[in-house]
């Protein structure tokens, strides 16, 4: 039987604005990337997410961003290796605090935006959130694309599960098409459902050239903040159901405990 974990980013409102539905995302996920603090998150944002990630059972990771709030992190920001380093420390020890007073603990880590694109690709990048992650839990497993992150972080120990995106075209080396590129984000339910099937079932995705890639998928994320994206996610989790995949938390997944 196939198993997969649906995973979403939450927590992406920042003071009076808000981003997506997370209470209605809560009902059909396993895991969740909480925003922390630097693309979007603010401290009352991570309580509140935390504490209702604790209350539903559902696994806390930190998805740790560039600085950069106007932009939403999806912009490209010129930082050395050791200031990517110290950015996704800082992060990941703010959710921890929260993560901490609700009784629960973080699971995994996953780069949001650019950031999270970049180290797919740069090496330097990658061993910078490698050792962030390395230096403060190694119990923490990294959520990515096949890359360079998730070569430096099996090279370092530590867990990997590979991230399947529902509803973002691919190139055929298996990278994602830029926002800023026509057709880059997928908003057909039937045809996103489809995508996410074939790829936990068969490991493949189709690629914008029409060439069918490899894609192992551990976990499918569900982005909050796409259009429509209620009822994508519960179009995603409604076909693996009936494709008679097993939906489960990361956490179990990788053999890493219970999902809270």
């Amino acid at each position: 039987m196939h198993t997969v974990d649906l995973v979403a980013d939450l927590g992406e409102g920042f003071g009076a604005y808000r981003m997506g539905d997370d209470a209605a995302l809560l009902d059909v996920i396993t895991s969740a990337n909480i925003a922390c603090g630097f693309h979007a998150g603010d401290p009352k944002v991570m309580d509140t997410t935390v504490a209702e990630c604790a209350r539903r059972g559902i696994g806390v990771g930190a998805h740790p961003g560039f600085p950069d709030l106007v932009g939403f992190g999806r912009r490209a920001m010129d930082l050395t290796e050791d200031e990517v380093r110290t950015d996704v420390l800082y992060q990941i020890g703010a959710l921890h605090a929260f993560a901490t007073a609700h009784g629960t603990r973080l699971r995994h880590v996953t780069p949001h935006g650019r950031l999270g694109n970049l180290v797919v690709t740069d090496a330097a990048y990658a061993r910078a959130v490698t050792e962030a992650i390395v230096s403060y839990d190694q119990s923490l497993a990294v959520v990515t694309q096949e890359g360079e992150l998730s070569e430096a972080a099996r090279k370092a120990g530590l867990k990997v599960a590979t991230l399947g995106l529902a509803d973002r075209a691919y190139h055929e080396d298996g990278t994602l098409v830029r926002r800023s590129e026509p057709g880059s984000v997928i908003s057909d339910e039937q045809e996103v459902a489809e995508r996410v099937v074939r790829m936990v079932t068969e490991g493949m995705v189709r690629s914008v050239t029409g060439r069918d890639i490899p894609v192992r998928c551990d976990t499918v994320l569900l982005h909050g903040d796409t259009p429509g994206a209620v009822g994508l996610a519960h179009a995603v989790r409604a076909a693996l159901l009936t494709a008679g995949v097993e939906i489960r938390p990361l956490a179990q997944i990788l053999g890493n405990g219970d999902a809270a």
